[in-house]
């Protein structure tokens, strides 16, 4: 079993990142973050992962987590984001999943979707939404 987190490169997906690493200590296991792009170019892709490993070690570069594992799991979303987050954290076997969120008028939800809803409403997991601190 693990924590799983969504990351992403903004206040939204540190703020996951950090609880999501807090919840993996306090459950004494690994922590999966699933970083999902539209698209990944093959010949980058090892590029890519070293610039969001180093963004993750930054954020999670804190005292309090001691000896934390953690692992990134890369992938290209397509056109459902939401559907492949639920999937990765299904196949690393999350027992938590934790995401970002962030506030948005009824407007907006309206006529954007949110990738939020869908992973609510489709995990068969406990999912954590954490709001930015700023």
């Amino acid at each position: 079993m693990s924590v799983a987190v969504a990351h992403q490169v903004r206040s939204t997906g540190r703020a996951a990142l950090r609880e999501a690493a807090r919840e993996a200590v306090f459950r004494n296991t690994h922590l999966a973050v699933i970083h999902v792009a539209e698209s990944i170019d093959q010949d980058v892709t090892e590029a890519y992962r070293a610039g969001i490993s180093d963004e993750i070690e930054r954020a999670l570069g804190t005292p309090d987590l001691g000896d934390l594992r953690w692992e990134l799991h890369l992938a290209a979303g397509g056109s459902d984001v939401a559907q492949t987050i639920l999937g990765l954290a299904r196949k690393v076997g999350a027992e938590l999943l934790v995401i970002g969120g962030r506030r948005r008028s009824p407007v907006g939800k309206a006529l954007m979707g949110s990738h939020t809803q869908k992973i609510i409403l489709g995990a068969r997991v406990p999912v954590l939404v954490m709001m930015p601190e700023d």
